[in-house]
């Protein structure tokens, strides 16, 4: 069998494997006997999801393979992924589950999955996952079989362990936001939790059908909203993902600011009260070196992990670090939730718009970054373009090109079959000379030229 497992769990296009049913099922029917294996009786798992269509569907077979193990379920409806994350803790649940595949397209869907700690599971646990699904599940006894049920209130809870990270004697009274859900799973409980807060909100992407999540909006396609922000004379915009893991906020000017200036803002603040970890910061390898540079300034580190936010959590963990995140707006507060969280991020910027008494357009422009181009290629199951000569001489060619001024990083993406391919240097022309010789080399690579 194939690998199931990417970064970020099992994604792929809804009904083609392995994002079928029948898989979800299989799926189910292993990972409630890997978290069953201590032989109790009793055991529940959690299990939210998006907006997608499909999510109806992989819901269903999920239920019925964890119940054919004797796993009781809890079923959530759409929720944010971090808010399975703090509900698998809250429950006590061995097991949370969230289907959605994120940024992707509607017509995709994934699973990924927490363990009772509300933290991501390890690579070994996936594997070990992977290795019951090939065997096979046996079903319990027709006694035995588990049970489930609709929460209700998943939401509510959810909204109120976010207003617990937001400073107690603040309010938003004063403040416009604009506040888009990518018609996804926060498309309730973000403005509800941003009017709680005093703010006046302005909606977007809050009108999910099954088939427009990411559509057009949401953290991936930010214009729409940059232009309601100055449309509607608002302080700052929020974008969301489908399943508001991330976040890029807008300042009062339309301008986006991404993920590497939110956690250089974050950083910097915290390490002036005494609160960041160490004194460091974990973000991937695709952050961008201006951020590395503003943190070296201040005397801070700078601790960089492979894409996916799992694995920069895995690392703040394991070097007991208490900030990280993504460039694309995964933000890891883990004073506060297990994995990334758009929402909580946004609140902990407008906190610190209130404290500081600054406009966004001033919090969101810590560094400058360096000149920074990503370009992808896409290739077929099978291909390896990776291991072509002549991609591996481009590659060679590039980074001496770039020399010790610049980088050059090239990675096959987690969730889909693209090889992304991403330079910095001073020099613009140089970065862009480099991209461009290795995305050719890979392109007559996949096309067989």
């Amino acid at each position: 069998m194939d690998k199931l497992f990417g970064t970020d769990g099992v994604r792929g296009k809804a009904n083609q494997h392995p994002m079928t049913a029948e898989m979800a099922l299989r799926i189910g029917a292993a990972v409630g006997k890997y978290f069953r294996r201590d032989g109790s009786v009793a055991h529940r798992v959690v299990i939210g999801k998006d907006t997608r269509l499909s999510g109806y569907m992989f819901e269903n077979a999920l239920t019925a393979g964890l119940t054919s193990t004797g796993m009781n379920v809890l079923l959530l409806g759409p929720v944010p992924t971090p808010a399975v994350g703090l509900l698998t803790r809250s429950m006590r649940a061995d097991l949370g589950v969230m289907i959605s595949a994120s940024h992707n397209p509607a017509c995709d869907n994934g699973i990924k999955f927490f363990g009772p700690d509300g933290f991501k599971l390890s690579d070994q646990a996936e594997q070990e996952i992977e290795a019951l699904i090939a065997s096979g599940v046996d079903a319990v006894e027709a006694n035995d079989i588990g049970r489930a049920k609709r929460i209700d209130d998943g939401r509510f809870r959810y909204i109120e362990r976010l207003k617990t990270s937001f400073p107690r004697q603040r309010r938003l009274d004063g403040l416009k936001v604009v506040i888009d859900c990518a018609n996804g799973a926060a498309h309730r409980v973000a403005p509800e939790a941003l009017w709680e807060l005093g703010a006046t909100v302005i909606p977007m992407g809050v009108s999910p059908n099954g088939k427009n999540i990411n559509e057009g909006c949401g953290s991936t396609h930010p214009q729409s909203a940059a232009e309601m922000v100055v449309a509607h004379g608002a302080d700052v915009g929020i974008c969301l993902d489908g399943d508001a893991d991330r976040v890029i906020l807008i300042d009062e000017t339309g301008k986006v600011g991404d993920g590497d200036q939110f956690m250089a803002l974050m950083a910097q603040r915290w390490a002036e009260r005494g609160k960041l970890a160490n004194n460091a910061l974990v973000a991937t390898v695709m952050s961008n070196l201006g951020l590395e540079h503003f943190l070296t300034d201040l005397g801070l580190k700078l601790e960089r992990t492979a894409v996916g936010d799992r694995y920069v959590v895995e690392r703040m963990r394991a070097g007991g670090f208490n900030l990280g995140g993504e460039q694309s707006g995964h933000i890891v507060m883990t004073d506060y939730a297990t994995t990334g969280d758009g929402l909580m991020a946004g609140l902990q910027f407008l906190a610190a718009m209130t404290q500081a008494d600054q406009p966004a357009s001033v919090l969101l422009n810590r560094f400058e970054p360096v000149p920074q181009l990503l370009k992808n290629v896409r290739f077929t199951a099978g291909q390896t373009p990776l291991e072509d000569a002549r991609v591996k001489a481009a590659i060679a060619a590039a980074e001496a090109d770039l020399s010790a001024k610049g980088r050059l990083l090239i990675r096959k993406s987690g969730t889909e079959p693209l090889v992304r391919v991403m330079a910095e240097h001073e020099d613009q022309t140089v970065m862009e000379r480099a991209v461009d010789s290795v995305v050719e080399a890979v392109a007559d690579a996949v096309g067989g030229t």
